[in-house]
């Protein structure tokens, strides 16, 4: 079990930016929107790309390949080709740190 890792520092995700890491050989893309950190798995759901290669618009990551949308609470698919969520990682910031649960 991993529980919560530090994975970034708040500085390393402006606001309405996204960041690929991997932490514990889990790729996962933050977002930061909203004054809020997000962290989901870094793959669309529809076929084989970085999310982390997307856009950021409000609530929403854009996958850039087909246009798919995911909602950074949930998860879930917001615009087709898309019909399947990615997995949302519980997240969150102290002090500095960005901690993801791997769990």
């Amino acid at each position: 079990m991993s529980g919560f890792v530090t994975v970034a520092r708040l500085s390393d995700v402006p606001e309405n930016t996204l960041l690929p890491i991997e932490a514990n050989g889990v790729k996962l893309v933050l977002a930061r929107s909203g004054g809020r950190v997000h962290a989901l798995h870094d793959q669309c759901s529809h076929e084989e790309f970085p999310l982390s290669d997307g856009e950021l618009d409000g609530n929403q990551v854009t996958c850039l390949l087909h246009g798919a949308r995911f909602d950074l609470e949930t998860g879930a698919a917001r615009a087709l080709p898309a019909v399947k969520p990615v997995r949302v990682y519980e997240c969150r910031v102290a002090g500095d740190e960005i901690q993801v649960n791997l769990d």
